[in-house]
């Protein structure tokens, strides 16, 4: 048993504070709940008994000197033993973890249950969290250490199901959300993967052309001894030559443009104009703005069902919707709840969001059932991206074909116009000789 320190408030406001036995936080908390007490915090009394944990990541190695004493050395390795818990694996231990602590396990010993069917970070990671915990930490402050492997979304609905004692139902939302985020993300990968492979074999052609096909031609011009050429086919031997002798230059251009996009995308104006033209861009615009959309709701929506505070989902909402333009959208929606309006007027007058979701979300208003109302928006918009993302795949394959025969087509015609050209000449040539002859 050891001694937390708590504070509390009781069934008529007042705020309580004091000193609780427990063999842990969640038992200390379970005690204060069944008092009537809405607990605010819990945390291992100063001079209490508890088991101290070392979370550092360093690495000790043994030197020996002259004499035969032992030199301890401590040296730093970050990158040793370190990583994050991915997605995947989050929301598989998310899911366990819920099952677990609703089939009456604690919370502790749920956690040392995952961490033994676990290797490298996910064990090293929850094995840190279980020992925090044991200290007198909440789980939420002991997920909040790790916010590579726990997003800010995940921390705050932990901390509003322990607030509420609804940590198991907290947990369970939480993978179901995570499980239709990847659901949504997985239909987008196998739509476009098919165009993907589509690009990558066009441009495979097109190098191919550029470097084996190309040089031959330019060979046979030099051989006939062909003086001016046309201008397309002086184009394609241009590009030729630079791919075959001065491929770094490529290389180093498409470094430079890809360096040069994120920067740009590290500075909030130009990143603000970039994300418009996401949203405004053919063919994938709207495919990116409805999943953009999908994801506010459904987070929005878990956010809320959970109990974490309004306006505190809607900081955590704009901070994690992708979207800078979406994004200063929310924060004045956040900024007029702030100053006591309702969610769907602003949510309208920042023009961000189309009528439909600031008419379900006025109904939400008007019913209490906003969570619900965002669900649904949520799974309407996550419909409407697979049916987009459908049609896109479906339009990008004739796109693809007729591209490609474009270039080629053109590469062949600027390759072909000197042999004709010259075909042409020897046979008006030849003709006038024959007419003279006569």
């Amino acid at each position: 048993m050891a001694l937390f320190q708590y504070n509390a408030i009781d069934s008529s406001g007042k705020t309580l504070s004091g000193t609780i036995d427990a063999s842990g936080v969640q038992e200390a908390i379970a005690k204060l709940k069944g008092m009537g007490y809405f607990v605010t915090s819990v945390s291992a009394a100063k001079g209490a008994t508890t088991k101290k944990t070392e979370s550092k990541t360093t690495k000790t190695q043994t030197t020996t000197k002259k004499g035969g004493k032992g030199l301890s050395i401590n040296i730093p390795l970050p990158f040793i033993g370190g990583g994050k818990i991915k997605t995947k694996e989050l929301m598989i231990i998310t899911r366990q973890l819920a099952t677990l602590i609703g089939a009456g396990l604690p919370l502790l010993r749920s956690l040392r249950v995952l961490k033994e069917q676990r290797r490298g970070a996910a064990s090293n990671i929850l094995g840190k969290i279980a020992d925090d915990i044991e200290s007198g930490a909440l789980f939420s402050e002991a997920l909040s250490k790790h916010p590579a492997s726990f997003p800010r979304i995940y921390v705050a609905m932990v901390k509003a199901g322990e607030a509420g004692g609804a940590l198991e139902i907290v947990l369970s939302r939480l993978a179901e959300f995570m499980e239709k985020e990847a659901k949504l993300r997985g239909k987008i990968k196998s739509a476009m993967a098919y165009p993907t492979v589509v690009l990558f074999v066009t441009i495979g052609m097109l190098t191919f052309i550029m470097l084996k096909i190309v040089p031959t031609f330019i060979q046979i011009f030099q051989d006939m001894e062909v003086g001016d050429l046309p201008t397309p086919t002086k184009m394609v031997i241009a590009i030729s030559k630079l791919l075959t002798q001065k491929a770094w230059i490529v290389v180093v251009g498409i470094i430079a443009l890809f360096i040069f996009y994120r920067i740009l995308m590290k500075i909030k104006f130009t990143r603000y104009w970039i994300d418009m033209i996401k949203l405004k861009m053919f063919l994938f615009g709207p495919i990116v703005s409805k999943t953009i959309i999908a994801r506010f709701a459904r987070t929005f929506a878990t956010l809320i069902s959970s109990g974490v505070p309004i306006l505190q989902a809607l900081q955590i909402v704009r901070d994690t919707v992708g979207n800078d333009v979406i994004a200063n959208g929310i924060n004045e929606i956040r900024n007029r709840v702030r100053e006591g309006e309702g969610i769907a007027g602003p949510m309208l007058r920042t023009k961000v969001f189309p009528p439909m979701v600031t008419n379900m979300v006025a109904v939400g208003e008007e019913t209490g059932q906003m969570d619900a109302m965002l669900d649904k928006i949520a799974d309407a918009y996550e419909a409407e991206v697979d049916a987009a993302v459908a049609a896109l795949a479906s339009m990008i394959e004739p796109i693809m074909i007729v591209f490609l025969g474009g270039i080629v087509g053109f590469i062949v015609i600027s390759l072909y116009m000197p042999l004709i050209k010259i075909a042409m000449s020897l046979s008006g040539s030849s003709g006038g000789g024959e007419g003279g002859g006569e």
